[in-house]
């Protein structure tokens, strides 16, 4: 809730994309971790959060995003 918060009240809508693609760099490096140590059986979750989180980015910085 607190990511959306900015872009909703209009107060600096632009670092809820940023956060976003933060979280998406946060958790590519995850998986490539767990991959680079042979975790294969825990990366499901990492996965997950790592498809959120493109889900969000892809969508505010998009045709339809709050800052347009």
């Amino acid at each position: 809730m607190r990511r959306l918060l900015p872009a909703v009240l209009d107060i600096a809508p632009v670092l809820v994309p940023l956060a976003a693609t933060g979280r998406v760099l946060l958790f590519a490096c995850a998986v490539t971790m767990r991959l680079r140590r042979g975790e294969k059986a825990t990366i499901v979750g990492d996965l997950i959060y790592l498809a959120l989180a493109a889900f969000i980015a892809g969508g505010r910085f998009g045709p339809e995003s709050f800052t347009g």
